[in-house]
This record gives C-alpha cells, sequence and structure tokens, in this order.
C-alpha cells in the first residue's frame, strides 16, 4: 500500500495511488494505522464566527489548502528547509487575538500575540516544522523573580488544519462546510495571561502545518513540540521571557498527555527548559485503555485520529490497517483525518469500531492479536521516566473516556519513581456514561485549583508530593 497524498479540499479527501513530493498548498498524510485516542470536546468562548474561506490569505503557492471549506492561511506552509536547533524560530507574524479590548496604556489586553513556527524533532528523529502562538501579557508578573512562562498544550481540537489551537485563539469559533472548532483552552490561556505570565500555545507536529497529518496523542511527537514551543518563546521580538524564566507545562486531556510527556522528557531533550512545575490533567498515558474508553463514545471519531496520525510516523502500519479494515472503515479514517471536534462528533459519534473492521471485531480485540501494535502502543507508555520537577496529576474519578484508573497510574507509577508529585481525585457524580461529560467536568471544576498550584511554582514557591495518600486516595 503507498504512502497517500491528501489534498485538503472541502470535505473530501483525494488519493492518488502514486506518491508526490510535499509543496505548498498540499498534504501528505499516511493513513492509516495503530489506535486509541482521547478526549476533550467544547466548552467555552464563542466568538468570532469565521465563514467558510475567511479564515486567511490563500498560500503562496498554486493550491491554497482548504480544509472543510475553511482556507489555511499561507503562514502554515513550511519551507522547504528548516533551521537545525531544536526551537529555532522559522517565522512569525502578528496574531490578532479574537477576543481582546485596548488598554488604557495604549496596549492591547490580555496581551500582544505573535503567531510562530518553530523547528523540532519527530518521533522519528527527523526534523519537523511546528507552529504555534506566543502572547507577552498586558498585566505585570507579581509572583516575584523575572517573568515566567507557561507552555500550554491544547485538549482535542481534531486533526484538519483548521482546528489549530492558534487560529483559535484568532477566531475562537471557527464554522467552514462541515466543520465547528472552539477554542475551549483559550479561557486557561487567558487566566494565565491575567497573572502577569506569558504563554506559548503549541499546535503540535502536522495541526495547521499543511506538510503532514497531524500525529494525534503521539507522546514524544508532543512533548517534544511544548517544549520546543517554550524555547521559540525566548527568541520572539519584544519577549520579556529568557532562557531564566521559570517555565510551567500546563495541559488537559490530549494536553495532559503532552505536558506529562514532556515533563518526562525535559531532563534529556531540553534540560536548557528551565522547568518549574507541570500540570496534566486527564492524560491518556495507556492508550490502550484509553482506546477502549473512546470506543463507541461521543468522541469515538478520536480513534480515527489516532490511527491516522501512527500511520503517519510509521508507514509499515498502512499494510496491516489496509488488512484490518473495511470500505467503511478506510472511508471514516479518510473523513475524520479533516476534522475538528465538533465535526467527529455529529460525524462519528457513539460509533462502534466494529463497523469499520473487515472482521467485525472491536479494535481492541485487533490490537491484542497484533504483536506489531501491542508493541506500538507499549513505546506511548507515559509513566517509564521519572519527572524531575514537581508535577500536578488531576483526574475526575467518573471520567470513562480517557479512564480515571490509567491516569491514577500514572501517578502510581511515578511516586514509585521518586517523582515530586501532587495528585488530585477529582469528586464529581457520574453525568452521564460515553457522553463527554464526565471527561469535561473535571477540566473546568479543577481549572482554578491547577492554575494556582501552577502559578505558585512559577513563583519560585515549593511543591508538597502527596505520594503518601496514594494509598487511600480513590
Amino acid at each position: 500500500m503507498s504512502p497517500r497524498k491528501i489534498t485538503r479540499s472541502s470535505s473530501t479527501v483525494n488519493t492518488p495511488h502514486l506518491p508526490e513530493p510535499r509543496r505548498p498548498g498540499r498534504r501528505t498524510g499516511r493513513l492509516p494505522a495503530a489506535v486509541t485516542g482521547l478526549g476533550a470536546a467544547v466548552a467555552c468562548l464563542a466568538a468570532a464566527v469565521v465563514p467558510a474561506s475567511a479564515t486567511g490569505a490563500a498560500s503562496a503557492g498554486p493550491e491554497p489548502v482548504v480544509s472543510r471549506g475553511v482556507t489555511i492561511p499561507a503562514f502554515y506552509n513550511p519551507p522547504a528547509q528548516l533551521p537545525s536547533a531544536d526551537g529555532a524560530l522559522v517565522r512569525t507574524e502578528p496574531l490578532p487575538l479574537g477576543l481582546s479590548l485596548p488598554g488604557l496604556d495604549g496596549r492591547r489586553l490580555p496581551g500582544t500575540a505573535t503567531r510562530l513556527m518553530y523547528k523540532s524533532t519527530d518521533a522519528g528523529g527527523g526534523p519537523v516544522a511546528v507552529t504555534g502562538a506566543y502572547i507577552e501579557p498586558a498585566a505585570a508578573w507579581k509572583g516575584g523573580g523575572s517573568r515566567p512562562l507557561v507552555a500550554l498544550a491544547s485538549g482535542t481540537m481534531g486533526q484538519g488544519d483548521q482546528c489549530a489551537p492558534s487560529l483559535s485563539l484568532q477566531n475562537p469559533l471557527t464554522i467552514g462546510e462541515g466543520t465547528v472548532s472552539i477554542g475551549y483552552d483559550n479561557l486557561a490561556v487567558y487566566r494565565f495571561l491575567a497573572a502577569g505570565a506569558a504563554v506559548v500555545v503549541t499546535d503540535y507536529a502536522g495541526l495547521g502545518t499543511t506538510d503532514r497529518l497531524h500525529t494525534y496523542v503521539n507522546r514524544v511527537d508532543e512533548g517534544h513540540a511544548l517544549l520546543d514551543a517554550a524555547r521559540a518563546a525566548r527568541s520572539v521580538t519584544g519577549a520579556s521571557v529568557t532562557s531564566a524564566s521559570r517555565v510551567g507545562l500546563y495541559g488537559y486531556s490530549q494536553g495532559g498527555g503532552a505536558s506529562a510527556s514532556a515533563a518526562e522528557l525535559q531532563a534529556s531533550y531540553a534540560p536548557d527548559v528551565n522547568l518549574a512545575g507541570t500540570y496534566a490533567g486527564a492524560p491518556p498515558a495507556d492508550l490502550t485503555e484509553v482506546m477502549k474508553g473512546i470506543d463507541g463514545s461521543a468522541l469515538a471519531g478520536a480513534l480515527g485520529w489516532s490511527i491516522n496520525g501512527f500511520a503517519q510516523s510509521d508507514p509499515s502500519l498502512e499494510a496491516v490497517v489496509a488488512a484490518n479494515t473495511n470500505d467503511v472503515g478506510k472511508a471514516a479514517l479518510k473523513d475524520t483525518s479533516t476534522m475538528c471536534v465538533g465535526d467527529a462528533i455529529l460525524g462519528y459519534g457513539f460509533t462502534n469500531s466494529k463497523k469499520w473492521t473487515a472482521s467485525g471485531k472491536p479494535i481492541a480485540d485487533i490490537i491484542a492479536a497484533e504483536p506489531k501494535l501491542q508493541a506500538i502502543l507499549a513505546q506511548q507508555r507515559i509513566g517509564n521516566l521519572k519527572p524531575t520537577a514537581p508535577v500536578r496529576l488531576a483526574t475526575g474519578v467518573q471520567d470513562d473516556i480517557v479512564g480515571h484508573k490509567q491516569a491514577r497510574q500514572l501517578a502510581v507509577d511515578w511516586c514509585r519513581k521518586g517523582g515530586d508529585i501532587t495528585y488530585e481525585a477529582v469528586l464529581l457524580p457520574n453525568l452521564g456514561d460515553k457522553l463527554l461529560t464526565n471527561h469535561l467536568a473535571p477540566l473546568l471544576a479543577d481549572q482554578g485549583s491547577a492554575i494556582s498550584w501552577l502559578t505558585d511554582r512559577l513563583a519560585g514557591r515549593k511543591a508538597t508530593s502527596n505520594c503518601w495518600s496514594m494509598p487511600v486516595q480513590p
């Protein structure tokens, strides 16, 4: 099965059989592969509605990238050559925030935003262009020391380029031809800015950038992208953060997995990042278990993003997936590759993966019978390395999408390795099985405490591990 080229045009995906060289305005995606996913869907923040084909200028090349009716700005087309250093800026431009106000001193509130493209290294060791955004806050930092930086990893946004978190900062609500994207993590961004901390947001590898598919829940790609975003922020013109600034990592759901992975990888990959603390909310640490929660849920479409993303990273998986998916499954993989969360819920909500497989068995059974797939998911397991800075890990006890037990196990694994871990079990009633409500409610219920905890770390206050409480905490 040859590599497939994806043309991001409207809501369809064309797949020539012969591989073509990458160029701006086209998208290289390798479909399909392994499995799993995670969640975080709609909530908060709706403002500027983006009509179809109105999100940015046309591509500099002959073929502007249009993903489900939304034109992707030419900024997101990576150049052929990238800098050698991880975190090095490729390009920047001003980014108008969708929600902002004029300040008394002439500066915009809550801050001045810059769109970024920077170089990172993917899981295969190759160079990759990643986009994101840096926001210099208008508020003063009052926590002591120089202004700190929060590197924020967004929760699940989707796999279409129009779903990129940096685009959602400009347009908190994007609507195209069969696509809906909501910048629900903008609320956390604005809360950190109000505290006087600078914020850098990563789009992750392939989300926004038009040269490849987003490698959804790939722990190495996401961890590297987040750490390199922190590096890139130092070089932004007008940025007040430096290499000496304390850095906090923040993320929930997919973002919680990214921040957890980055906390593990920081010592070896980015020792120059002055990591003060990490918040990992509802992290998908064990994808084998998370996949079971995703299957048949409101966010079942995330299975497609996972399969697409792992095949992007390892093309040898294409044959495995081709042999195990039926025509319905193959069509779903193509379709989900351009979707945002809202689209996936409407298009594939509560779908059972048995409908996608050639054998009629759920994907979990197929993985259990395929040693290659088991090995890939084992490589994605978070918890095998000790984070070098304090971590606050929170998980809702009723979470049935990104399962509570596997997230709690991550805290146990880190505690056993001697990590400085603050574990928080978020106690809420059952708000509906497989509806995403049990996954989303802890995001909102715990956000204030999470931000306060991380702000204390950025101010230099010492954390107190509660690993001793693990035997009695749910």
